[in-house]
């Protein structure tokens, strides 16, 4: 075995605080998206219960990717130039759709009546083109950013596949957080969601290793084969349960929460295949995390800042879902 000193394992250290933040920030943002992408399936009035069901909490969840970032800026800036400067056009797109859903979001709500549609279809729109460019984006840094005809066209698999995850899981969450008529509404999205969602999956996962010789060593060679093959099988038996509780009158009552809580089992099984997919590299196949670290004195600093401001992010994050827990109402501004 080999034994890392401390200022071997800084670049480790914020390698894994990155990718945490990144995960929370996909999995809690990525449910508000998907409640954006169903909201022109609602009706008027359901639209402002939709609403007022990510409310409390949108705003906050985007804290994580601002930290996600932020770590890869000043921990990992050799890195941060490469991916950055790659994937420039798609962040711009990320940004316009964040800036979009934000606007909509507090405008619908003082808007006059004929003008409030708008404000829908444009939250609407920011919603979708903020998961399209993220999922162009995973697409791109999985394959390297490598050149050629089927790079893009895998980058394109992935920008399709994820708008439909986020749509699944918003809907559980919608499961989760209403009640009546809009909550059988949200059954039956994510019945017709989950589908695709795993259609998209299989076929990322099957193509994944297509795409990159690294990805291909690292998941088909033995023994790994052999252990990795739990977070495929695990993943497949989430998602058959998330379709089996869907089909059931639990999901409406006591199990309103277990469709939700599955998908975040089946995010972060992904997120593990993932990191052991890329590592050590922090920009596959180019740059290990050591290469692309700041130096360890560097480090050492931000990680004082990190230790202060990551459990205060969590601790609001967590007080914020407490506060606001059960079932949402209709969004109302004194």
């Amino acid at each position: 075995m080999i034994w890392m000193d401390f200022d071997q394992m800084l670049p480790v250290i914020f390698m894994a605080l990155m990718g945490l933040a990144m995960l929370i920030y996909v999995i809690s943002d990525g449910y508000d998206l998907g409640v954006g992408m169903l909201l022109m399936s609602a009706t008027d009035a359901q639209k402002d219960v939709l609403i007022a069901s990510i409310g409390p909490f949108w705003d906050a969840n985007e804290t994580w990717l601002v930290l996600g970032i932020g770590i890869l800026l000043v921990a990992f800036p050799k890195a941060h130039g490469v991916v950055l400067g790659a994937l420039y056009l798609p962040v711009a797109l990320m940004l316009i759709g964040l800036t979009l859903r934000g606007v909509a979001f507090d405008f619908r709500v003082k808007a006059k009546a004929q003008r409030k549609a708008m404000w829908d279809r444009l939250f609407f729109a920011g919603s979708a083109l903020t998961a399209a460019s993220q999922g162009w984006m995973l697409g791109r840094y999985v394959s390297g950013f490598g050149e050629g005809w089927n790079y893009p066209l895998f980058a394109a698999a992935i920008a399709v596949a994820l708008p439909m995850a986020y749509v699944l899981l918003g809907a559980t969450w919608l499961i989760m957080k209403t009640d009546g008529e809009l909550q059988e509404k949200a059954v039956r999205w994510a019945r017709i969601a989950w589908a695709p969602m795993v259609a998209g999956m299989v076929l990322i996962s099957l193509a994944t290793p297509w795409i990159s010789a690294t990805v291909r060593e690292r998941w088909f060679t033995l023994p790994a084969l052999i252990a990795l093959l739990a977070i495929p099988l695990v993943t497949a038996v989430a998602l058959l349960a998330v379709r089996a509780i869907l089909n059931t009158r639990l999901v409406r009552g006591p199990l309103s929460w277990l469709p939700f809580v599955l998908l975040i089992g089946v995010f972060i099984l992904g997120f593990l295949g993932l990191a052991y997919s890329i590592y050590p590299f922090v920009v596959i196949d180019r740059l290990t995390i050591w290469q692309a670290a700041s130096s360890a004195a560097a480090l050492k600093v931000i990680l004082i800042g990190v230790a202060v401001s990551v459990p205060a992010i969590a601790g609001y994050t967590i007080f914020s879902y407490w506060v606001f827990r059960g079932k949402a109402r209709e969004l109302k501004y004194a």
